[in-house]
């Protein structure tokens, strides 16, 4: 895999460091890359499921409320 070299703010990375509990910067700064990345794919994966009765002109009855 091809790497990157960035210059980040130091308190940036620390603050990265602290918040995932990793000790080294350049795992902790993968980690948020990664994270963000699969949240990304998630939202993706939401919007494509929330449209896909009209896609398909399929109805799907509401849940009822809970609680």
């Amino acid at each position: 895999m091809a790497k990157v070299n960035i210059a980040l703010d130091a308190e940036l990375v620390v603050e990265v460091m602290v918040l995932a509990g990793i000790g080294n910067p350049q795992d902790a700064v993968e980690a948020v890359v990664r994270d963000y990345i699969a949240r990304g794919h998630r939202t993706e994966a939401r919007a494509v499921s929330r449209d896909e009765p009209q896609r398909t002109g399929e109805i799907i009855q509401p849940e009822p409320p809970q609680g």
